[in-house]
Parts: C-alpha cells; sequence; structure tokens
C-alpha cells in the first residue's frame, strides 16, 4: 500500500506544475491531500479522480481557502468530514476528512498555522485540546476492535530539533513552541501513535516545508511538519519511506511510505 500525502497550496496552481502527471506515475493506493484552496466548481474532473482514485472533498466555507481531500481505490463504507457534533474549525474551515474500509480508516488532516497572530494560535491551541482525547479513544478503539488508523497531513508543528533547520531562532515561533512540541511527544509517547517517517528515517535535513523567501529550498532551510501518523500495528508494517523534491508542485513536499 502506497500513501502519499501533500499540501497542494492550491490545488490548480499545483496541477499547472505537473501535479496530475507526477500522481499516474507515483501510483498512490490512498492520497492525502491539505490546502486544496478552491470552491467546488474550481475543482476539475481529473482533480477529483488523481492517478484513477476515488475521492471525498471537505471544503471551506470561505471560497479558495483550506480544504482536505483524501483519494482511495476503494469505495468506502462512510465518511466523516470532522469530528462530529457541533462544528467547529475543522468542518468550517475543511481541515478533517476520514474514510472508513472495513477495518482502516484513513484521514487527512490540515491542522492551522498560529504564524497568522494570536487569534490564529489560540484557535489552533484549542483544538489541539480537543484533538487529543478524540486521538486517544481511536487508539484505544484500533486496540479494541483491531481497525488500524492512518492520519496524514500537515500538522504545522516540527516535532523536535532533528525536524527544523534553525530550531534556535523558532524555539518562540509558532510550529516549534514548546509546548506544541510537548504535545507531539504525548501523541507519539503515552497516547501511543506513531510517527511513521521517523519510524524508518532517523537523518537530519529531511524537511517537507520551505519558506518561499530566499533561497530556503535550494539550501535546504526547512521545516518538517508534514506526517503520516498510524497506530502500531499499521506503523510496523511501513517498509519504505520517501520525501519527495525532484519535481516542486507547492512550498510543501510529497510524502511517501509504502507499507506492507
Amino acid at each position: 500500500m502506497r500513501v502519499i500525502t501533500l499540501n497542494l497550496n492550491g490545488v490548480r496552481s499545483a496541477y499547472r506544475k505537473g501535479l496530475g502527471e507526477w500522481l499516474a506515475s507515483a501510483r498512490p493506493d490512498i492520497l492525502c491531500w491539505q490546502e486544496v484552496r478552491a470552491a467546488g466548481a474550481d475543482i476539475s474532473a481529473e482533480m477529483r479522480r488523481p492517478a484513477g482514485l476515488r475521492g471525498e472533498f471537505s471544503l471551506a466555507e470561505r471560497a479558495g481557502y483550506s480544504g482536505a481531500a483524501v483519494f482511495a481505490k476503494k469505495t468506502p463504507l462512510r465518511v466523516w468530514r470532522g469530528l462530529g457534533g457541533r462544528a467547529g474549525i475543522l468542518e468550517k474551515e475543511g481541515r478533517f476528512v476520514r474514510l472508513d474500509f472495513a477495518k482502516f480508516s484513513a484521514i487527512s488532516l490540515y491542522m492551522p498555522s498560529g504564524t497568522g497572530g494570536e487569534v490564529r494560535q489560540t484557535e489552533k491551541e484549542r483544538l489541539m485540546k480537543k484533538l487529543l482525547p478524540w486521538l486517544v479513544a481511536r487508539r484505544k478503539e484500533a486496540d479494541k476492535t483491531g481497525r488500524e488508523f492512518l492520519i496524514c497531513g500537515d500538522i504545522n508543528i516540527a516535532h523536535t530539533e532533528k525536524d527544523i533547520r534553525n530550531w534556535r531562532g523558532n524555539r518562540k515561533n509558532s510550529g516549534f513552541l514548546p509546548h506544541e512540541r510537548a504535545w507531539l511527544s504525548r501523541l507519539f509517547g503515552g497516547a501511543g501513535w506513531c510517527d511513521v517517517f521517523r519510524r524508518l528515517n532517523a537523518e537530519d535535513g529531511q524537511y517537507t516545508w520551505w519558506s518561499n523567501r530566499g533561497r530556503a529550498r535550494e539550501n535546504n532551510v526547512g521545516w518538517r511538519i508534514d506526517y503520516q501518523i498510524a497506530t502500531p500495528k499499521l506503523a510496523a508494517r511501513a517498509r519504505r519511506a520517501e520525501i519527495y523534491t525532484a519535481e516542486r508542485f507547492s512550498d510543501h513536499a510529497p510524502l511517501i511510505i509504502d507499507y506492507r
């Protein structure tokens, strides 16, 4: 099973840069997108069936903003566009899509960035607080029922100093704040989820996002903020991981992981 996740920074822009052709050659079984940044009418038939997959979108109420999608070869048994209950930032801004199959769930998650100011940082932290017990519950569900979960997405947090080039200069910036990193540590620790990429690759300099300012990408001054996060049994099946940088479709790079 090949899983690819990518923050598009706009689906139309990414397709103009050749994303469709690359996906056809990459042949994913599961594909997750974040930051679609399009209204329904703007999404072409080709974009709705990348690499021949069937997909489900969650688009933001605000046109041309945010948005997420999950695609798969099989038709899901159920589709979720949020956690259930009262609509919040995940639903209104199109930041969450979950496809349920018989014993497997694939989720595309686009966490907010707090770089837009105090209001957005507060929204981000409120969502982190809401998500953690939900994630703990899904981890327990996996143990109880055998359902495996895979969360793909732009989490907008670099976990460790290894995951960001300029860690000293970003210790007070959103995305590398101590309590944000501690949230991920708790997720990958006591909550029992796995950072699949780091199970396979412990090297420095492995980034998925680079600023458009200066020559950040050319100099590999980046952040690893895009993840595949899995329940342990599924994570143990991961065999190969790659951050694809040979072509540029977005300010993020596709994260590819193959599972047995």
